[in-house]
């Protein structure tokens, strides 16, 4: 895990995340000041995984020591100032075995301050533990609260109810009737002092084009006292949903047993990278999901399909990939599967060519391990079927498969492959035809179901000879990037992008070799490969977008128009290997990314980069497909 010693400008804004099972989450910065309007410390999920509100955004913490009062957390403030400064007594921060600060107050006197998220119970648990003081001390927190939908922001109104319930050790609010109770239990006193503290500045948003300032309520302030007889501050947050009852002992003991609970359950992981895997494994109905990406994207069907290979297959967890693989088989209408969910709940949203044919690919790879029993088996067969049926006799959004036996899609102001950018009316990278990719995962899917449907046999062989005649460049041996562009028999588009890499690697089945496929690597080697994943688009294009910042347009314009992508690397990686051999292949090109678990999302892998050098990460700092291709490659080459 991440240990970072003496934080400093370079890493103070670095994030860390605790999830639940549910899809909500706490998370925050190395430094306690929060750079997003999504860093909380009770953020829950009223829909699971989707309803996301933010109900606790942070507290202030303050220790009175000899007279003196020292701070323990940061805040910013419009336009841009941080108050109070911590950074002076932050002596380390370390994600072992949760996000836990060291602060050194004079000569002989550690505060240990730590947040864990109880995962099953979704408690939010707070720790403050007083080391070598030899005098009394005290320590004061004040919760900071909104309630408010994740995506927006809170300012100052007199509809926030700032009313307390207290009951023993544990105190309510509820700010609005509308949303959940939250519940604070602690082993401290608590004072009512209702106040507001105005113009919250969150730079990330502020970068990202977007509102950044908030304002937030606070209700009142505990007080914990140390002592000889006492070291240890404990509150446990909570979203109080109407049939959860106070906890019979004492908050203290209740935050050492949940304590013991997450610490064996954490070690059970094994590895780093399985531990953070589990962020994104989460409730949906009476099944699981896999959540996209924190801190803003809930299940996405190709998302969820891509990830599930490294996250859970790769990592042995059988049982819960086939929770969701059945939980996904019954949404599937006219051939598809959703591409999401909206987060408000209501209809999913069927948007997606690749989305249903990634679900096939996961279907194999789940079948492959031999764990399903019949009747899984049966069911997943019989889904993979209906996908096929609808994609080859024609669905949605103009998919079908055409006279040559290739999958054709796209239709004006719709985007349907995993390039799906789009502002307003403007589709980004359109891509309307036959993409390459959308390509190798039809005719993978095919291969698939004819290993217990022969009637797919015809169709895929027919697909698998006009793929080969129709695709290959003469000039270069590469792939062109879709064929039959905009419908037009014979158009093609010959930009330099990465999705050709499927061909060769990231599916069960290549579609080229030799020659070809030698070529393909060679040129996403030279054009589009970085430390960090393959950018979409080769620099040397007139339309390439070096950075990955600004507005929406801005962002939205460079997400697929050269920005790097690390979960590319999987497929990249094992069409290397294929190409290349194993030898080396773990120190070149996947020791970049384990550098990368220590900085940005902090054990984790970011959802993008800059297309240059030197690669910032941008968009989510917590991203489900590039953790899992990681851990999908690393089980593909072996033991280092």
């Amino acid at each position: 895990m991440t240990r970072i010693d003496r934080p400093d400008a370079s890493n103070l804004e670095d994030e860390w995340l605790e999830a639940d099972a549910n899809g909500g989450f706490a998370s925050g910065t190395v430094g306690t000041m929060r750079t997003r309007r999504y860093h909380a410390l009770l953020l829950a999920a009223t829909q699971p995984p989707a309803g996301r509100v933010v109900l606790v955004n942070g507290i202030e913490a303050w220790l009175e020591l000899d007279g003196k009062r020292f701070p323990l957390t940061m805040q910013r403030y419009a336009p841009d100032v941080l108050y109070p400064d911590t950074s002076a007594s932050l002596s380390s921060f370390d994600t072992e075995p949760w996000p836990t600060w060291r602060y050194t107050i004079g000569a002989n006197t550690v505060i240990v301050a730590e947040v864990f998220v109880a995962k099953e119970s979704r408690e939010t648990v707070l720790r403050w533990r007083l080391e070598g003081a030899s005098i009394a001390a005290k320590l004061e927190v004040r919760p900071l609260l909104s309630g408010r939908d994740y995506h927006a922001l809170h300012h100052e109104n007199p509809a926030f109810s700032f009313d307390a319930t207290l009951e023993g050790e544990r105190v309510q609010w509820q700010p609005y009737g509308d949303l959940p109770a939250i519940c604070a239990t602690s082993n401290g006193a608590y004072e009512h002092a209702p106040d507001w503290y105005r113009n919250f500045c969150y730079v990330r948003e502020r970068e990202r084009g977007l509102d950044f300032t908030e304002d937030l309520a606070t209700p009142g302030v505990f007080t914990f006292s140390f002592d000889f007889t006492r070291s240890e501050a404990v509150m446990i947050l909570h979203a109080h949903v109407g049939h959860d009852k106070p906890f019979e002992d004492s908050a203290l003991a209740h935050a050492s047993r949940l304590a013991s609970r997450e610490t064996a359950r954490r070690a059970a992981f094994g590895s780093r990278l399985a531990r953070s895997a589990d962020a994104y494994v989460v409730n949906r109905n009476v099944g699981r999901t896999i959540i996209a990406g924190f801190p803003w994207f809930t299940d996405w069907g190709r998302d969820t399909f891509i990830s599930m290979r490294g996250l859970l297959l790769a990592s042995g967890r059988h049982q819960e990939a086939e929770s969701i693989l059945l939980e996904w088989a019954d949404t599937i209408s006219e051939g598809m599967v959703p591409n999401r969910f909206p987060d408000s709940g209501g209809l999913p949203e069927y948007n997606s060519v690749d989305a249903s044919l990634w679900f096939v690919v996961a279907v194999h790879d789940f079948l492959a391990t031999g764990f399903a029993h019949a009747a899984t088996t049966s069911r997943l067969q019989s889904a993979a079927d209906a996908i096929l049926e609808g994609y080859s006799s024609g669905t949605r959004f103009n998919i079908a498969a055409d006279t040559d036996g290739l999958l054709r899609a796209g239709t004006p102001g719709v985007q349907l492959t995993w390039m799906d950018a789009k502002a307003g009316d403007w589709v980004v990278t359109p891509r309307i035809g036959k993409p390459v990719e959308v390509q190798a995962l039809w005719i993978n899917a095919l291969s698939i179901a004819s290993a217990w449907n022969p009637h797919w046999q015809a169709l895929r062989d027919q697909a698998l000879l006009s793929f080969a005649a129709r695709f290959v460049d003469p000039d270069s041996h590469t792939l062109f990037d879709v064929v039959d562009v905009d419908h037009e028999p014979g158009k093609v588009d010959r930009s330099i992008r990465p999705n050709q890499i499927f061909a060769v690697g990231g599916l069960p089945f290549p579609l080229v070799d030799g020659d070809i496929a030698h070529a393909v690597v060679a040129q996403v080697e030279t054009e589009l490969l970085t430390p960090l994943g393959l950018r979409t688009l080769a620099p040397s294009d007139p339309a390439y977008k070096a950075l990955y910042a600004g507005g929406v347009l801005e962002r939205d314009g460079a997400y697929h128009q050269g920005t790097v992508w690390p979960w590319l690397i999987g497929p990249f990686v094992e069409a290397w290997v294929r190409v290349h051999g194993a030898a080396g292949a773990r120190e070149r090109f996947l020791a970049p990314l384990y550098a990368h678990l220590d900085h940005y999302g902090l054990d984790h892998i970011s959802e993008v980069a800059d297309g240059d050098a030197p690669h910032a990460p941008g968009g989510a700092p917590f991203q489900a497909w590039s953790l899992a291709e990681l851990l999908r490659i690393e089980k593909l080459l072996g033991a280092p």
